[in-house]
């Protein structure tokens, strides 16, 4: 692997509202902005923001489901290259990045067991035998704390939390460098969350992926990831060691972000955040 997972350079992208009839220019907006960062090898990078902010977008141009209007990302020492691809490219790209997205019951086909779902995976990239994907299956349940039999299953008879563990197991078949987590606990309850982080921290400290994690919770990114960039209006506010950013905020907008995070002792019902479960039970 290359000393970083990724490298993203002067990133910049620029959306363009088609011209309606009547109307003398098209509308443009500007979603990312400058943005440079890199990931270490098996290192873990927070990005935050508000809704809009460009975290996501950001994400999507990593992965490769939008294209810069300008700037660089280069993945595991390889630039990703515009345009469209051939299939062996994209086979390539998959094994570099994956991501795992917020709602794993919209990400997993409804129709295909669990067992179904990471063959494909392992079929698609190694196209190896059936034993072999066989034990690969097991191993990748196992990787993430399932047990084996709920391979039988379709994803509506999983909780939220089995779906989540099965969305991360199927990206991991690629065994990528670089796994893109977009709002990947937002979806879940408090426990659960809790539950999915250890387990993430635990894969990172089991393998050598790296993470980029896009989240609006700066409550819980302390706890998988070693750097923040704090993103507002398509640019990269703050950026630094977690510590570094939580202790000792500079940009006015992390301070704000810090002081709407609600602290032990609030008890807004339904709406409680990780921080509430306590830093001690994960």
């Amino acid at each position: 692997m290359a000393d970083d997972a990724v490298i993203v350079d002067h990133l910049r992208k620029q959306f363009t509202r088609r011209r309606s009839r009547g109307e003398r220019h098209a509308d443009h907006l500007l979603a990312v902005d400058d943005v440079s960062f890199a990931v270490p090898g098996g290192g873990s990078l927070a990005i935050v923001g508000e809704s809009g902010s460009g975290k996501t977008t950001t994400a999507r141009m990593i992965v490769g489901l939008e294209e810069p209007t300008s700037g660089s990302i280069i993945v595991a020492g390889r630039p990703r290259l515009a345009g469209r691809q051939s299939r062996r490219e994209r086979e390539r790209r998959g094994r570099e990045v994956q991501i795992v997205f917020q709602d794993p019951y919209l990400s997993l086909d409804p129709r295909q067991t669990v067992a179904a779902c990471l063959d494909e995976v392992l079929r698609f990239h190694f196209r190896s035998d059936r034993a072999t994907r066989r034990r690969g299956i097991e191993e990748l349940l196992a990787q993430v704390g399932l047990d084996s039999r709920l391979g039988d299953r379709l994803p509506k008879a999983l909780s939220g939390g089995q779906r989540q563990r099965v969305a991360i197991a199927r990206a991991l078949g690629a065994r990528p460098h670089l796994l893109v987590l977009d709002e990947a606990v937002s979806a879940l309850d408090v426990s659960m969350q809790a539950q999915i982080l250890n387990l993430l921290a635990d894969l990172r400290s089991e393998t050598d992926v790296s993470y980029i994690f896009i989240t609006h919770n700066l409550g819980i990114v302390q706890h998988v990831c070693d750097e923040i960039a704090v993103m507002r209006a398509g640019k990269i506010v703050e950026y630094g060691p977690c510590e570094a950013v939580l202790n000792d905020p500079q940009a006015p907008y992390t301070m704000e972000l810090l002081a709407s995070i609600p602290r032990p002792g609030w008890h807004p019902g339904k709406t409680a955040t990780l921080l509430e479960f306590g830093a001690g039970n994960m």
